[in-house]
């Protein structure tokens, strides 16, 4: 199996569970021989979901360079 069908198929197996659950599926959801390729094929489970466009890439955010009242930054 290439690369390409190796992230095909766990691709495939998200999207495929994320139809049948009408949710985002959970690492729970998967026995662990699938849910172990998946992570191998497509990294940790958040970066997973995204590969798989089902979940959102984080928005990075900006640090504040403020401090509050109590002299901590915000």
């Amino acid at each position: 199996m290439t690369t390409e069908e190796k992230i095909a198929w766990a691709t495939e197996q998200l999207t495929d569970k994320y139809r049948e659950l009408g949710r985002i599926p959970k690492k729970e959801d998967f026995d662990d021989g699938t849910r172990s390729r998946i992570k191998a094929f497509l990294g940790p489970w958040p970066r997973a979901l995204e590969r798989a466009g089902l979940k959102e890439l984080p928005t990075p955010r900006r640090k504040s360079g403020r401090k509050n009242a109590s002299g901590r930054k915000e």
